[in-house]
């Protein structure tokens, strides 16, 4: 994939100041609405996963959505989304976690996952890992094994990975500095 990660950062319109002051909002609706590109980044998600039994892939709302979705479809596993807290009818299982501005929580139906299930968490960005690091603690919760993360973009200078020690992180496009 020669250049996909240069095509990507290409695409990701910077937003300063959203969604609060000094911060630059990465948004990836303007790679979306390229065909092309977003296939692509389907099949390096797709290449770096395949032959490593995934048997449920877990997408973080709400873009996670968009991109854990046709990864799931073409590695054959079932899409499990972890919803915000109060947003899924039903039995649930939940996991908060805190951010730097608050708490937040996430949940997914108590039978998305099974136990010994083989799952793959995607997001659409990685900035400090306490997302990712929840949803990959309810997969544990419900006794499915986490085989890795996968993200389009990471902000390595949040040091996100570091939430995730221990499981293989995989990342398209990475940014070194805001």
């Amino acid at each position: 994939m020669a250049g996909l990660e240069e095509d990507v950062k290409k695409a990701v319109r910077n937003i300063p100041d959203y969604p609060k002051k000094g911060v630059s909002f990465k948004d990836l609706t303007t790679l979306w609405k390229d065909g092309k590109l977003s296939r692509r980044v389907t099949s390096a998600l797709e290449a770096r996963w395949k032959g490593k039994r995934v048997d449920k892939v877990v997408g973080i709302e709400a873009r996670g959505f968009i991109v854990g979705a046709p990864v799931a479809d073409r590695l054959g596993a079932g899409f499990v989304p972890a919803r915000k807290v109060g947003k899924l009818p039903g039995r649930k299982v939940s996991m908060n976690y805190e951010l730097e501005y608050g708490r937040q929580g996430l949940e997914v139906h108590s039978d998305a996952i099974s136990k010994g299930e083989r799952v793959l968490v995607v997001d659409d960005l990685l900035a400090t890992g306490g997302t990712a690091r929840a949803a990959g603690l309810l997969v544990q919760r419900m006794g499915g094994k986490v085989l890795g993360y996968a993200f389009v973009t990471e902000l390595t200078y949040l040091h996100g990975r570091q939430k995730l020690a221990g499981n293989e992180v995989y990342s398209i496009a990475k940014y070194d500095k805001e």
